[in-house]
């Protein structure tokens, strides 16, 4: 970049300017001052951990919400949507250790705690207790939205990310099998997160770590003996008829078989998640490759509600994010083709005509159709690629000629079928 020159403020000013001489006549300028007009360069990446959405991936991300909410109106679900900024309270009451070494949490010119949500459940917590009464029982509720969490970046984890969520608030509650060790209930969380990281971190600092909460030896073996079943019927064997957790998970499997997906799930006692709310069966989906971390994960939560001063509803639910789900279609090649398309590109074939184009589109898109309108005056060959490029069906001409008989050029560019048309008989 070019530096500016600038004289000094007093050699800027002649004699007139100032009243007159100084008195120091053949007084020299002083001389000029050399500045860089030095701009800083931004890095043009997204921070660390979060993504742009051009338009191909934005296409992307649209197929797969569109998936998300055509699965939740099937199952007869309402949407919902809460604030990305809620109160930090909402996130470290119940959610456990692990949320709050996570959260984007800051205090703002009002002088409150606010977070950046690490996850949805929280807030469909907060929205059920404010609505009280005026909503009926069972809720079915989903929603999609964005959520923050500042962790270790894997494959398939980012720092932002959206979640779809699917919950039932109002259907009776389940035991979970950590009650039979005598887990007492202001450890069962920090007992969770514990097991939510059997297969992350070494056995013996399992153990280690269960010991510092208070667990006793004895407990802690016959506790990561039970984890280490793989069999609904071994589960039986060793909690006996005292489990009512194996009564629900019996019959959670009978019920999966009649809705006929039972050989899409599996038992498995270690499966614990790192959220300290949930209080009965709680469950992950993988890659049957077993590649990749949880796709989805989720649980019951009856008690949730009441640590947030409203009434203990029974409630479970799940949440799934896109960042995993997308790597795994992208991996397998099922990904639709999901390619830019426009129904009509309008053409002005002279300048003068560019009104009359943008009458055109207008009328076009009040018909519903989508239309893209060159703004510029271009040779055909230019909106010919255009057209290519956005993949175009038709290309409406508006020329002289035409339009002095109230007509347009059609041109079907799949056939390269080419008439004229009159203005109030497009379609």
């Amino acid at each position: 970049m070019k530096p500016r020159t600038l004289s000094s403020v007093a050699s800027a000013q002649s004699p007139t300017e100032n009243g007159g001489s100084s008195g120091r006549s053949g007084a020299l300028s002083a001389p000029p001052v050399v500045l860089e007009e030095a701009v800083q360069k931004i890095d043009v990446n997204p921070p660390k951990g979060t993504r742009d959405f051009p338009p191909e991936e934005m296409r992307l991300r649209n197929w797969l919400f569109n998936n998300f909410r055509e699965v939740s109106r099937l199952y007869g679900f309402e949407e919902v949507d809460f604030p990305v900024l809620e109160s930090e309270a909402l996130f470290i009451r119940k959610a456990g250790e692990e949320i709050r070494d996570q959260l984007y949490c800051f205090e703002d010119r009002g002088n409150r705690r606010v977070a950046l949500r690490p996850e949805l459940t929280p807030s469909l917590a907060r929205l059920v207790i404010q609505k009280g009464k005026l909503v009926s029982l069972p809720l079915k509720w989903s929603a999609v939205g964005q959520c923050w969490r500042y962790e270790r970046m894997t494959r398939g984890r980012r720092r932002e990310h959206y979640q779809w969520n699917m919950d039932i608030v109002g259907v009776p509650e389940v035991t979970e099998v950590l009650r039979c060790y005598s887990i007492s209930e202001n450890l069962f969380g920090k007992v969770c997160i514990i097991i939510d990281k059997i297969e992350k971190i070494p056995l013996d600092e399992i153990k280690k770590d269960l010991k510092s909460v208070g667990m006793s030896e004895e407990a802690i073996e016959e506790l990561l003996q039970v984890l280490s079943i793989k069999s609904l019927t071994k589960l039986e064997e060793v909690l006996g008829g005292a489990g009512e957790a194996v009564a629900d998970l019996k019959q959670l499997f009978s019920l999966a078989e009649r809705f006929g997906y039972s050989e899409w799930i599996q038992f498995d006692a270690s499966v614990v998640r790192g959220l300290a709310y949930y209080t009965g069966i709680v469950f992950e989906g993988f890659d049957r490759e077993g590649k990749l971390r949880a796709i989805c994960g989720g649980g019951r939560y009856d008690h949730l509600l009441s640590t947030f001063g409203g009434d203990d509803i029974p409630a479970c639910g799940f949440g799934f994010g896109d960042a995993v789900i997308v790597e795994l279609l992208k991996e397998k090649g099922i990904i639709p083709e999901l390619s830019v398309q426009v129904e009509n590109i309008v053409c002005a074939l002279d300048h003068d005509l560019q009104g009359a184009a943008a009458k055109v589109a207008t009328l076009l898109r009040d018909k519903g159709q989508s239309v893209d309108l060159v703004l510029e005056n271009k040779p055909l060959k230019w909106v010919f690629k255009r057209a290519a490029r956005i993949n175009a069906q038709r290309l409406i001409l508006v020329g002289n000629t035409e339009w002095q008989k109230g007509m347009v050029g059609v041109k079907i560019l799949s056939t390269g079928e080419q008439h004229e048309v009159k203005l109030d008989e497009l379609e």
